[in-house]
């Protein structure tokens, strides 16, 4: 838990979270005009924001071009529009979204595992029972890691254990390193 944007999770009447810096504040009417070009009215502006990938990108720590990845590959998909002028335009959810992104990945989370997750949620189901299958195959896969690197490490073990600084000269002929090699036999 840090203090991050990503730590915070955005509520329907407050599009930023409570300790982010409102990327609209000290902007100038040409901003304002542009935005009700784009269609949006000034209501609809108020209580749902759109913000523009350099603000996301500035609240959330993350480059725009992740962000710009993520959306690519469907992880933004129902925070995403499109001005008429092309730009993307994401709700304040996107926020939640990239911190959940965030979050799965340091459990070591694939891009893949996470849109499906994400799949599960944006059908208006609970994903947490996702998350846990998925958590729990990780689990799995390090035990399986650790213990081929616990064979691994007993086998460097005893290879260094025999270590000989000056083999024959016989296996020093037919390998590259006679301590770790078998010579070929003809």
């Amino acid at each position: 838990m840090g203090n991050s944007a990503l730590d915070s999770e955005a509520k329907p009447d407050q599009p930023f979270p409570s300790n982010a810096k409102h990327p609209m504040k000290g902007k100038n009417s040409s901003d304002t005009q542009a935005k009700r070009q784009i269609g949006h009215s000034d209501a609809a502006q108020s209580v749902h924001h759109q913000l523009k990938i350099g603000e996301v990108a500035n609240l959330t720590g993350m480059s725009v071009k992740t962000i710009r990845y993520y959306e690519e590959i469907g992880l933004l998909e129902p925070t995403t529009t499109r001005a008429e002028s092309g730009y993307r335009l994401f709700n304040s959810q996107v926020l939640n979204r990239l911190a959940f992104i965030k979050r799965s990945q340091s459990l070591g989370l694939s891009l893949s595992e996470i849109r499906d997750i994400l799949g599960v949620h944006d059908s208006g189901e609970l994903p947490c029972g996702a998350v846990k299958q998925h958590l729990l195959l990780k689990v799995e896969a390090i035990t399986e890691q650790i213990e081929a690197l616990e064979i691994l490490k007993s086998e460097l073990l005893g290879l260094l254990s025999g270590w000989q600084e000056q083999p024959p000269s016989d296996r020093i002929a037919q390998t590259i390193c006679p301590n770790i090699q078998e010579p070929i036999s003809d």
